[in-house]
């Protein structure tokens, strides 16, 4: 699981080779970097990169480059989050294939 402040960092200190692209999966742009690294193009494009890594929200993030998944570090109560969403199915207000999937993301 990838973790946002780890990969700004990355983009900040060593963005100009790329290595905040390797560590978020983009090894094709990582390799666009490490052969323009010496036009210093990648640096300011990393600290761009870097500095939206660091004020991305947590689960724009978690979606971008976690494929949604939580970090089992958050500070959500999974059972008190699966009581709540089985009483909003209860309740009609979601059907109980939302229900699933939001269980699936919980999980």
């Amino acid at each position: 699981m990838k973790n946002k402040t780890a990969a700004g960092l990355l983009a900040l200190f060593l963005g100009g080779l790329g290595v905040h692209k390797f560590y978020l999966g983009q090894g094709g742009v990582g390799i666009i970097y490490l052969l323009f690294f010496w036009t210093f193009i990648p640096a300011l494009l990393a600290l761009y990169d870097g500095i939206v890594l660091l004020t991305m929200e947590d689960n724009l993030f978690n979606e971008k480059y976690n494929g949604g998944k939580v970090s089992s570090f958050s500070n959500v109560n999974t059972a008190e989050e699966l009581e709540k969403l089985h009483t909003l199915m209860e309740k009609g207000i979601i059907t109980e294939y939302e229900f699933q999937k939001r269980k699936e993301k919980l999980l």
